[in-house]
């Protein structure tokens, strides 16, 4: 049987809120076989418990939030990104703040995170959401699909029409049975520009945005003396806010996803679609684990 995973241990990490530049104190805790990822606002009294499901993301302007009433948690992408990518089913996600810390601006701090927490396997069947024909969300000039795909595949292009993004890869392909998540994806910042920083602190919004968290332009070039990570850092950001973004489903994707232009609020309207056509789907679990497409495999076979 391929089994359901969840966290070793208890662990904490404290950062900054992206928007409100405050400290925030998150805290993952193992959880039950079928739990899902839930997250809680411990600072409300009572405590308020928010799941991850596409259906309780209501702003995805600037990040992927999740909400149920008033009480939100925003910025989760990363972190669900990471667990994605490291097949964490189950977790309780204990946050004291709206947000959820943005860290370095990737997702390599929360895989960081998860391997100090240690991952298990738990007795009971993974379940997949297997696709079944193509499920596609267009605006404008912007794509975001789904195809039957037996494994987890992300493919995405990008058109900025910026000097320094221009520079770099515009289209990235990431087959997990044939690489992981740590190598290839977990490591690419989020991305920003100087006049939106600007127009958004006046807003009350990125308070805690800074070179330390993000790569930040102006109208012509990168200010962080670093520079990039990759040449390949900025549409692989985008793969790793996708696999963030999907994994709201709850549950792991057999499927291409291919997008152009695609963010946070299309995503979410994929994930609808999907669910809202019962022929479009269905769940899978494999008795034996050697059937389980490779990619999700905790340690994966050497080349």
């Amino acid at each position: 049987m391929f089994k359901q995973r969840t966290l070793g241990k208890s662990v904490e990490t404290v950062g900054i809120g992206l928007h409100s530049g405050h400290k925030v104190r998150l805290v993952l805790h193992p959880a039950d076989p079928d739990t899902g990822l839930v997250y809680r606002r411990v600072d409300l009294n009572p405590v308020v418990e928010i799941p991850a499901d596409p259906l309780n993301v209501n702003d995805t302007r600037m990040a992927t939030t999740v909400n149920i009433g008033p009480a939100a948690v925003a910025t989760i992408e990363h972190l669900m990104s990471a667990l994605n990518g490291l097949g964490v089913d189950n977790a309780i996600i204990d946050v004291d703040a709206p947000e959820i810390p943005i860290m370095d601006g990737s997702g390599s701090s929360f895989v960081f995170l998860l391997h100090q927490a240690g991952i298990v396997e738990q007795d009971a069947p993974k379940r997949f959401v297997r696709v079944l024909k193509p499920v596609e969300i267009r605006e404008g000039d912007k794509l975001a699909r789904l195809e039957p795909h037996e494994g987890f595949r992300l493919t995405f292009s990008i058109a900025f029409g910026h000097p320094a993004i221009d520079q770099t890869d515009q289209v990235a392909d990431v087959d997990l049975s044939r690489t992981t998540y740590e190598q290839s994806v977990s490591r690419a910042r989020t991305f920003g520009f100087v006049q939106d920083v600007e127009m958004l602190r006046k807003m009350g919004l990125a308070q805690g945005g800074s070179l330390t968290n993000a790569i930040v332009m102006d109208e012509f070039r990168i200010l962080n003396a670093e520079g990039l990570r990759a040449n390949d850092e900025f549409v692989k950001h985008k793969i790793l806010d996708a696999m963030g973004d999907l994994y709201v489903l709850g549950h792991p994707l057999l499927a291409h996803y291919v997008a152009h232009k695609s963010g946070h609020g299309l995503n979410n309207q994929l994930l609808r679609a999907l669910l809202a056509d019962p022929t479009a789907w269905e769940f899978v679990t494999f008795e034996n684990a050697e059937d389980c497409p490779v990619d999700f495999w905790l340690q994966k076979p050497s080349n």
